[in-house]
């Protein structure tokens, strides 16, 4: 048909009844916006009847009245004239009259004026279901872009749909990068495990998710540790539609915090160092596969000590024990040195690395970045180091991970430095350094279980010579650079692997391994002839010597309780053959030990119970042959042990810390008897008593001796104490001012064995001495030997020069006291005048000898009255007949 036979009316029915088969509303609307035509969609949305609809005017619709502009007089003539126009879609709210609402988009399209009277159509959609839900929607993604969790969406080929904020980022992608992308090319990276993506992807699988922790990578290449949950989200057949990421940054949150957890357990337990280290490094180089890394100490020495490193060769971490830090000492040994963080990006051509580079390079490690740790103190107290197997250097996620470790890792050393320090303090002497009573013995079992089947180790015991005499005298400070001068000799006499301990006081230990009686006994002798050189402490030169026994593994026993006591008990054989010896043990030694405790126990008990008594030996005047005076001698006669020599219990009574009690004892007994023979007319000038160096370092000493002299009524001067070399080579002001009260109380100070030790002739003149006496051991030879008397001249000169009486010791035979007269000595004392006797024989020798000799002077003066002669003719002291025999 054609469109000229079209009849109108037929054509406005079927628009009319085509737009009311429309969803949207549509008005036609003339000049003054009043409508002519409302579709059913209209009358639904406006909520009026069609024939209402007809002739209203937009205002009264709830429309704005702007809403369509008709065409002007101005359109008419334009090159558009007679052309329809539509307006820009808008949005609007449509109030009724009940108060509800709907959103609607509007859009109208001009006419032109021909087409009069419809000007206009108005479209109107209903779109508040549309807004609700892209309400929603800008909702859901502003929540979503709010959340620290990247959210990515995929379809079912996992290519990218959607990304948060979060999501950008995390990972440096924008949304319009990833759109359509690969998930898998985007995220996975060379160290992403393949076996945790394909459990990921069971998700399509399992409807509940998967959730597992993923090393993926972000936009410039640096690994990101995430907890990535999987999802899969289904259409209403059951077909994988979308599949929801949500990617959680465990960086730090998870991933270092479990590593804090794992060091932080492992040190709050008894785990060694060596173990936290290995545990340290494999934990992070699961964190980080792409490196190999390293934990090292840096010692106070500045020395390198590696502790953990179970990825690097181990014959490159033995190479780095002990190297000295430096400007030029690989990454770690400068890093340590400048305090810094130092990268070696090319291991092979850095000049730091050339003397250490075969290593590093031969196990496939191209470069190494090291960083300092410190202590709390600010001094690098060790190093972490990552390697890398290419030339590169450290992402984001390594310097993350070496900030945490480097923290741990100055936990863990400094730790260590602790314990190594309570170690130190509970394991080793703090004077020497050396392994202390505690540590000896777990250190000699070690010895004895590294000991090869059908070898030996030998045990030393050495206690230092006379050095309670140099502490004493020389105080404890010069002791003290005694007994580390002593340490000193000793260990450079010891092979590397022997052992060296201080049990305590001045004895040592020393653990010879591998050596036999043979090689024990050569190494012994070289020890004793080291110590034998005098040592130099301040201005003095002090001899050395020890003694020295020996027990050997498994020879002499198999138990280190033993082996230490058998040693010790050799160690006093050694002693009483003269000091600065050795010996080795034996049977019999071990009978002599048990018998040096029996009499250390039984000499307590006598101490005690006052069962000591003292000896009086005479000292006769040389010229005049009077009594000068008398020695009280400590005696000891035990009920089951008998007749005890004071060469055994006076060193036992030293060494027992028993002297002092001895001294002040005899000071009393020696009084009182003294106090009882006055009384008894007896005309004894003086009582001399042998103290320890350790009785002047007492401040009472000078009140005490008071005390006892005015009990019994004495004078002071009838008192001489007899002291030691020792005492007056002690600068203590304790031990001077004690001696200068003694002497301005008037007691006598004799100076005991005078020329066997190291006196000094400047410090004798200053101090109070009355009287020196020659050691009996310069008697033996002092007939037939030249030096030997040329040493006893130059005493009795010395005492001739200070003014001071000298009195000879152990005087035994006539030619003796001739030669001792000629010379000047002012007294003798000696088995040639009388032994030493009990109180009650010494009193009736006094008498005896005092009665012979008046007999003898009366026999002098009558032969002189009858002769006019001078003295006898042989010119002999008088004795008494029973002196021999006393």
């Amino acid at each position: 048909m054609l469109a000229s036979e079209f009849q109108p009316a037929a054509s406005i029915e079927l628009l009319s009844a085509a737009l009311d088969r429309a969803s949207e509303a549509i008005l036609f609307l003339d000049q003054h916006h009043r409508v002519h035509f409302a579709n059913r969609a209209a009358s639904v949305l406006l909520r009026r009847e069609a024939a209402a609809l007809i002739g209203a005017d937009l205002e009264s619709l709830g429309l704005p009245a702007d809403l369509v502009s008709a065409p002007t007089a101005a359109d008419g003539g334009g090159p558009d004239a007679g052309q329809q126009r539509d307006s820009e879609p808008c949005e609007l709210t449509l109030r009724h009259a009940d108060g509800s609402r709907n959103r609607l988009r509007c859009c109208a399209r001009a006419l032109s004026p021909d087409q009069a009277p419809v000007q206009a159509i108005l479209f109107l959609q209903d779109i508040t279901a549309d807004v609700v839900l892209r309400e929603q929607n800008a909702l859901l993604t502003s929540v979503a872009d709010r959340s620290n969790r990247a959210v990515i969406v995929t379809d079912h080929e996992l290519k990218v749909l959607y990304t948060n904020a979060a999501f950008a980022s995390i990972f440096g992608y924008s949304s319009e990068e990833v759109l359509g992308q690969d998930v898998e090319k985007l995220l996975v990276g060379p160290c992403t495990d393949p076996k945790m993506v394909d459990r990921l992807k069971q998700c399509i699988i399992d409807a509940q998710g998967v959730e597992e922790d993923l090393l993926i990578y972000d936009k410039a290449g640096c690994e990101i540790w995430t907890t990535a949950h999987v999802k899969a989200h289904r259409n209403a057949r059951g077909q994988v539609k979308y599949l929801v990421g949500l990617l959680s940054d465990i960086r730090e949150n998870k991933q270092l915090r479990s590593l804090q957890q794992l060091i932080m357990a492992a040190l709050a337990s008894d785990v060694s160092i060596a173990a936290i280290a290995d545990q340290l490094c494999r934990r992070v180089e699961e964190l980080a596969p792409d490196v190999v890394c390293s934990l090292l100490h840096v010692d106070s020495d500045g020395k390198i000590h590696p502790l953990g490193g179970p990825s690097l060769p181990t014959a490159y971490s033995e190479s780095l024990d002990g190297v000295a830090i430096g400007p030029d000492v690989g990454s770690c040994g400068t890093a340590a040195y400048l305090c810094e963080p130092v990268l070696a990006r090319d291991i092979d051509n850095d000049p730091r690395w050339q003397p250490y580079k075969a290593g590093p390079l031969e196990a496939g490690l191209r470069a190494c970045w090291s960083t300092p740790i410190k202590g709390k103190d600010g001094r690098v107290i060790g190093t972490f180091a990552f390697y890398f197997r290419e030339c590169r250097g450290p992402s984001p996620w390594h310097e993350q991970i070496v900030a945490a470790c480097v923290q741990l890792g100055a936990l863990a050393i400094e730790r260590q430095e602790v314990r190594s320090t309570i170690s130190q303090v509970a394991y080793h002497d703090m004077l020497t350094g050396l392994p202390n009573r505690a540590r000896i013995p777990s250190l000699i079992a070690e010895a004895i279980k590294a000991c090869p089947e059908g070898s030996h180790l030998a045990v030393a015991f050495l206690d230092a010579d006379n050095f309670k005499d140099i502490n004493d005298t020389l105080g404890h400070a010069a002791g003290d650079e005694f007994l580390v001068g002593f340490a000193n000799r000793l260990r450079a006499q010891i092979r590397a692997g022997d052992i060296l301990g201080r049990l305590g006081g001045d004895e040592f230990v020393i653990v010879l391994q591998n050596r036999d009686a043979l090689e024990a006994s050569l190494t012994a002798a070289r020890i004793t002839a080291a110590l034998a050189m005098p040592l130099t402490i301040g201005k003095r030169q002090v001899p050395m010597s020890a003694s020295m026994g020996l027990s050997l593994y498994p020879d002499n026993a198999k138990d280190i309780d033993t082996l230490i006591k058998q040693a010790d008990a050799a160690m006093y054989k050694a002693k009483r053959a003269g000091r600065a010896t050795y010996r080795f043990f034996s049977a019999d030694i071990d009978k002599l030990a048990e018998e040096r405790l029996m009499h250390s126990s039984a000499l307590r008990e006598a101490i005690a119970s006052e069962a000591l008594t003292l000896h009086y030996q005479p000292q006769i005047c040389t010229k005049s042959g009077a009594i000068h005076g008398v020695e009280a001698l400590a005696r000891w006669h035990d009920p089951v042990l008998g007749e005890v020599s004071p060469a055994k219990f006076i060193p036992l009574a030293e060494e027992c810390g028993l002297i002092e009690q001895i001294g002040v004892w005899s000071i009393k007994t020696a009084c009182q008897q003294m106090a009882s023979w006055r009384r008894a007319g007896l005309d004894i000038p003086c009582i001399s008593v042998n103290l320890s160096p350790i009785n002047f370092q007492n401040v009472n000493l000078a009140a005490l001796v008071a005390q006892i002299l005015a009990a019994n009524d004495l004078p002071a001067k009838m008192l001489m104490l007899e002291i030691t070399e020792g005492v007056i080579l002690n600068e203590r002001a304790t031990v001077i001012a004690t001696m200068s009260e003694l002497r301005n109380m008037g007691v006598g100070l004799s100076l005991d064995d005078f020329g066997t030790g190291y006196s000094s002739l400047s410090r004798l003149a200053q101090l109070p001495i009355h009287e020196l006496k020659i050691d009996r051991s310069f008697m033996r030879d002092f007939e037939n030997e030249r030096g030997t008397r040329a040493i006893v001249t130059a005493v009795v000169r010395v005492g001739q020069s200070l003014d001071v009486k000298v009195v000879a010791e152990g005087v035994e035979t006539e030619p003796q006291r001739k030669l001792l007269a000629e010379l000047g000595c002012d007294a003798m004392q000696g088995f040639l005048f009388a032994r030493p006797m009990a109180a009650g024989d010494f009193s009736r020798w006094l008498l005896d000898y005092s009665a012979h000799r008046a007999s003898l002077m009366l026999r002098q003066i009558g032969r002189a009255l009858a002769q006019a002669a001078g003295p006898a003719k042989d010119g002999s002291v008088p004795r008494p007949a029973t002196a021999a025999a006393g």
